[in-house]
């Protein structure tokens, strides 16, 4: 791997102006490897005219149109669930550059980006498979990609009253959920919209999804965690005839006679991992799981 040209098609958050050393490091660090450099068109517009970085890529892209040995976000979290959208099943895997705040999975450094890339083209890194969950209907469609790496969320319209979703699973009546919405959460995203209204934490390849009401209207309904090839179907109640869908925080309004069916979907999305990084060191570091603060 050490003798490949390496290509990366690079990603990122256009508002983090105060970021550039960090972009700086990285084309200098993917020069100095001769590595092919492809580019998100919007995100090479940043670079040029917002940065002042006047990069030369070999090539510009668009939507879906790339291909590549890696891709790399340069963001927060939520940019990389935007770069898994924009990947779908390429199986190109993603290198994560935490320039955001909590960086739970972007957890490579700004400071870590020589290190962590000269491991990449000598081949030392550690890359994590991570399920993808679908949503399919039958009304409304949806719009964008229907793959979530986090969650798929249900939830009333802005000040509307609680909705009711009637939730079936491979056949069998679950229960009606009162509540302003549920979450459906893949292990990846057990730490991130399910954890803060009071999911479980999944430790990843875990095979299970889990599903957190949203204030929930009574107290007995909890979340509850079911295997990953599970078929979820949801129809939702509400008195002003709409709801919305969040697929990864990519919302849209749906009306109350539209179906929605979940399941898991055939591709996985890899992430490349510092190796000098491990999952609960990362909860106790990153998420102050279990610190004692008396």
């Amino acid at each position: 791997m050490a003798d490949k040209t390496l290509s990366f098609a690079l990603f990122g958050n256009g508002y983090q102006v105060g970021k550039s050393m960090a972009v700086r490091t990285l084309l200098d660090t993917l020069a100095g490897r001769n590595a092919r450099i492809l580019i998100d068109k919007p995100y090479l517009g940043f670079i040029r005219h917002q940065l002042g970085i006047n990069l030369k890529p070999d090539g510009v892209f668009s939507g879906d149109d790339f291909s590549a040995d890696y891709a790399v976000s340069m963001g927060g979290d939520g940019t990389l669930l935007h770069v898994a959208a924009r990947i779908g099943d390429k199986n190109i895997p993603i290198i994560g550059v935490n320039m955001g705040r909590l960086g739970f999975l972007a957890d490579i450094m700004p400071d870590e980006i020589p290190t962590a890339f000269d491991n990449v083209f000598v081949g030392n890194i550690t890359t994590e498979s991570h399920s993808l969950i679908r949503i399919d209907t039958q009304g409304d469609s949806v719009m964008g990609s229907p793959f979530a790496l986090n969650d798929i969320a249900v939830l009333k319209r802005d000040n509307a009253s609680m909705i009711s979703v009637h939730i079936t699973i491979n056949g069998e009546y679950v229960g009606n959920y009162l509540a302003d919405g549920i979450i459906v959460a893949t292990p990846t995203g057990s730490t991130a919209y399910s954890l803060s209204n009071g999911g479980p934490i999944i430790v990843p390849q875990s095979n299970s999804l889990c599903i957190t009401p949203v204030a929930p209207h009574s107290l007995s309904l909890r979340p509850i965690v079911i295997r990953d090839d599970c078929r979820l179907e949801l129809s939702v109640e509400s008195r002003t005839h709409n709801f919305l869908v969040a697929v990864d925080g990519r919302s849209q309004k749906m009306h109350d006679t539209t179906l929605l069916t979940i399941t898991k979907a055939r591709h996985n999305i890899q992430i490349v991992r510092n190796p000098e990084h491990h999952y609960f060191s990362t909860l106790r570091e990153k998420m102050m799981w279990g610190a004692d603060q008396r």
